[in-house]
């Protein structure tokens, strides 16, 4: 990789496409170079949605890919954790289909912070150190009798994000995370064409409609800027209000 132009570098995984697209073209237009990483050669083959942004593979679930891609980065100043899988038809209710989305969706944010702390860490009194956004949702509030690894797994995203932020703090490192409501992505598509099936979650939201991946970006920008540097340990709704309801 060559040596980026911004002063500020990002790591995104699940950054080429969904939530995790909009947050690396949110840190793209905030000033940071950004390297986005997405599971498969098709992911990483469609052309970023910034100059500032570049793709590469990666399995969160692979040690030797995770440290090979930190390795890759000249510094961190943001580590997004995007990467994730949702479990569909029932399967999470299998053993195997339950490990593997806690392996991605709670030990692969976990791998991944673990690899970027010395390059997150504070390099002086007088330089912050970086901070690290989770990816958590609105059923590390509530639980679902659908998607029982999922929920599991974003229950524990939701403590890990706060353990990280108690025990990283002394060496600058800020850990939040954003808890998306519903979003319009490739994903939730066929949910937001599907009117009967839209209809119940848009009464659900005070603000009347999906959010978008920007929506879910921003808020993530927020939180690895300058402005929210008295802020970790916090789990952010972006959901149009649907939690409070």
């Amino acid at each position: 990789m060559t040596q980026p132009t911004s002063s500020k570098f990002a790591l995104v995984t699940g950054g080429t496409r969904g939530i995790g697209a909009g947050a690396a073209l949110a840190l793209a237009k905030a000033g940071y170079e950004v390297l986005a990483t997405g599971l498969t050669v098709e992911e990483v083959a469609v052309p970023p949605a910034h100059p500032a942004i570049r793709h590469a593979r990666l399995d969160v679930t692979r040690d030797d890919e995770v440290a090979a891609i930190v390795a890759t980065c000249p510094r961190i100043d943001a580590l997004v954790n995007c990467a994730g899988m949702i479990q569909r038809g029932g399967k999470e209710f299998e053993i195997d289909a339950f490990r593997l989305t806690i392996e991605v969706n709670l030990t692969g944010t976990m791998r991944m912070s673990l690899a970027a702390k010395e390059k997150l860490a504070a390099k002086g009194p007088d330089k912050p150190g970086g901070a690290i956004v989770n990816t958590a949702s609105m059923l590390t509030f509530h639980g679902s009798p659908f998607a029982p690894g999922y929920a599991a797994s974003k229950g524990g995203v939701g403590q890990l994000t706060k353990s990280l932020a108690a025990a990283w703090a002394p060496e600058g490192i800020r850990v939040n995370a954003v808890a998306p409501g519903w979003i319009e992505t490739e994903l939730t598509r066929p949910l937001v064409e599907d009117e009967a099936r839209s209809a119940p979650i848009l009464a659900r939201t005070p603000m009347g409609r999906w959010g978008k991946p920007g929506d879910v970006g921003g808020a993530i920008a927020f939180l690895v800027s300058d402005e929210a540097q008295f802020i970790t340990g916090a789990i952010l709704p972006v959901d149009g209000g649907y939690l409070t309801l």
